[in-house]
């Protein structure tokens, strides 16, 4: 599979990574054996990079990946995590020894002395902001308990005012086809100053899978189930913060749109692996079959032009005016 440069790390990432927020939790259940079933597929279809989070599985998901590159000494893989949602949602938690606890944490689910990428994980606004932020940040890289780091972001004016520093390595936003806004300032920006994009929830929670409908029901521990209005966390991150009845009629005329030898799925990730400035998207798997799939997308031709104005035109005519305002 292809890589990309990781923006100011130096580090390089397969085009297609794997996203593993659905093995920890909120998703439904998936196994410990299924979840490294998962690992197994995606490293053998190519994927060199891994997502995770302190938070997925409260560790279950990092330690998962440790056990997995423990029995596969032969891979290289870039990890990167997250840190910042175990702790209250102030801003005054975004401090130095709190970094280096959560660190050690982490370090310690992912077996590793130093951590390939740690992100904030989506903190409060004010925190992109703040220079001491940042400077605890810089801290971390030269107690060499991290060799980059990033930031995840709910919203493009949180990526912009990111970028704006010297030393983020990443930017991981949400950007699918029902999600557009990221093209028209965070990626020029991200590719003028050298920051890598990690793109998320690219299949818009399922959705653009093609495979629900009005009446699809998911597990209570889903959080398509319980978090569809932002009840949780951010609205935006489930269904891409589209209402569900919207998102399933859009879906469905997405999937028509499908090139012959793509799944809507597949389209999807690669109308995002064709947008200039994105390093690597992160699809989840729940099963073997998913990932290999979506690691697939990466060897399909690239789309028409055609087929790009055609996914243009419907997030234009039914999703902008719902999603644009917000993140």
């Amino acid at each position: 599979m292809d890589e990309r440069e990781f923006g100011r790390s130096g580090q390089w990432a397969s085009v297609v990574g794997l996203g593993t927020w659905q093995l920890g939790a909120d998703w439904g259940d998936v196994d410990d054996k299924e979840a490294l079933s998962v690992l197994e597929t995606a490293a053998e279809a190519g994927v060199t990079f891994f997502d995770t989070a302190d938070v997925y599985g409260d560790g279950r998901s990092e330690e998962t990946i440790a056990t997995f590159l423990r029995g596969r000494p032969d891979l290289h893989v870039l990890v990167a995590t997250k840190m910042g949602r175990r702790a209250e949602q102030i801003p005054g938690n975004y401090v130095l020894d709190n970094f280096r606890a959560w660190n050690d944490r982490s370090r310690r689910n992912l077996g590793v002395d130093r951590i390939d990428l740690v992100q904030l994980h989506c903190p409060p606004t004010p925190v992109y902001s703040s220079g001491a932020v940042y400077d605890a940040l810089d801290t971390l890289v030269e107690e060499e308990r991290i060799a980059a780091y990033g930031v995840s972001v709910e919203t493009c004016a949180e990526a912009l005012t990111a970028i704006e520093r010297p030393n983020v390595a990443s930017v991981q936003i949400i950007l699918n086809p029902f999600r557009m806004k990221p093209l028209y300032e965070v990626l020029p920006a991200a590719r003028a100053a050298g920051v890598g994009i990690i793109a998320r929830v690219p299949l818009a929670s399922g959705l653009l899978s093609g495979k629900y409908t009005k009446d699809t029901v998911f597990a209570a521990d889903d959080h398509r189930t319980f978090n569809r209005h932002g009840e949780a966390f951010d609205q935006g991150e489930t269904f891409s913060g589209v209402d569900y009845g919207t998102g399933v009629e859009a879906a469905a005329e997405f999937a028509a749109l499908a090139p012959e030898g793509y799944t809507p799925a597949q389209l999807a990730l690669r109308w995002i692996i064709e947008q200039d400035g994105v390093t690597t998207v992160i699809p989840g798997a729940r099963t073997p079959e998913q990932a290999r799939a979506n690691a697939a997308a990466a060897k399909l031709p690239p789309l028409t032009e055609e087929t790009v104005t055609a996914v243009r035109r419907l997030y234009e005519r039914r999703i902008k005016d719902q999603v644009e305002q917000r993140w």
